[in-house]
């Protein structure tokens, strides 16, 4: 398929609207109220860090793997389709369920033979927008993420060599890839069908893009004020900036270890430099009040187990980030701090499982 062509292009741009609307319904505007200005900055104890604001209009994607219709309900399939594991057992939503968030309400994900991983399966929500995924950051792109999890032992225990035979003998399987593609099933293929669908995943319009963009009254008056905590004192803008909520960088949090690891060295065991011992990506916090357990290894039941954590400076750990520090939060502020975060669940997506070929 020459995506080049104008005709071909403008097919797949109506698609990608139409698709927009029936999953995501209306954009969030990017238009900004008088004195408001979505790329400033913010500057706490000499660090200047970009400013929250509205969620961008358009996920970043690839050219090489636009997001037309076809492609996104494929890739919505098999995102749901349990006989990407070994055992038939476990899909992407098993861990990533859009009832919960598009995450895993269990403290640390199980995995097609009932081993528990050590991690707690991040949030899908705006994964479009981050462009490092996993905790570690080890895959550089929704497409290579997507493959991961097919031969992790611990996760979907397959193998990719016989993973995609028995994806493309399905007859519709291999109806939908013949059309979308230009050929037959694939590692690639599939991936990137996982990928396009999991770029329409997008938490938007919460009570704080409608605040921002002007509308009185979208937030309460707690979390106004949990607002100015988060840019200030409570200093939580230091890593969760930008209109995703996330530097996309990795600290060391002093989280305590818990699960079935003793210890996780997180992003060092990808860069293997000293200083990223113990640091983990950081995550979005759209839509957070959806995604529990919290942290890494689900740490912390509750976002008031996470300001709590947070205000006494962290855990104790000797590569703890030099960001974090004891905040002397009163308890008033801590429970407006909780409604700020309240107030970034995004708009409801009406994602519904899809029938799956036989």
């Amino acid at each position: 398929m020459n995506a080049t062509r104008s005709s071909i292009g403008s097919a797949l741009v109506v698609s990608a609207l139409l698709l927009s609307h029936l999953l995501l319904g209306p954009s969030v505007t990017t238009a900004s109220p008088a004195g408001y200005a979505p790329h400033g900055t913010v500057t706490i104890d000499g660090i200047t860090v970009p400013d929250i604001g509205p969620m961008p209009t358009q996920v970043p994607t690839p050219p090489t793997n636009l997001g037309y219709l076809q492609k996104v309900e494929l890739g919505k399939q098999l995102y749901f389709d349990t006989r990407l594991s070994k055992n038939n057992s476990v899909s992407c939503a098993f861990c990533h369920n859009p009832g919960t968030g598009f995450a895993d309400a269990r403290q640390v994900s199980i995995g097609a033979f009932g081993t528990a991983g050590g991690r707690q399966a991040p949030t899908v929500y705006n994964t479009g927008f981050i462009p490092l995924q996993f905790w570690d950051g080890r895959a550089g792109s929704l497409e290579e993420q997507a493959i991961g999890p097919i031969h992790n032992p611990v996760e979907m225990a397959e193998k990719h060599d016989t993973v995609v035979p028995k994806i493309a003998k399905i007859a519709a399987y291999q109806k939908q890839f013949q059309l979308i593609f230009g050929g037959g099933a694939s590692l690639q293929h599939i991936a990137e069908a996982i990928a396009a669908f999991e770029r329409t995943i997008v938490s938007q319009n919460s009570a704080f893009d409608k605040h921002v963009m002007g509308e009185a009254g979208a937030m309460n008056e707690a979390a106004v004020r949990g607002l100015d905590l988060f840019k200030g004192k409570a200093r939580c803008i230091l890593c969760h900036n930008g209109p995703n909520f996330t530097d996309n960088k990795f600290h060391n949090l002093g989280v305590p270890q818990v699960g079935p690891l003793k210890e996780d060295l997180g992003r060092f065991l990808v860069s293997r430099a000293a200083k990223d011992k113990g640091a983990f990506k950081t995550p979005t916090l759209r839509s957070i009040i959806e995604t529990a357990p919290y942290m890494h290894d689900g740490a912390f039941k509750t976002l008031e187990e996470v300001v709590d954590f947070f205000d006494q400076g962290g855990g104790s750990n000797p590569n703890l980030s030099p960001l974090m520090k004891p905040l002397g939060l009163t308890p008033e502020e801590k429970t407006d701090l909780v409604e700020f975060l309240k107030a970034l669940t995004g708009a409801p997506l009406k994602v519904t499982v899809p029938k799956l070929p036989k």
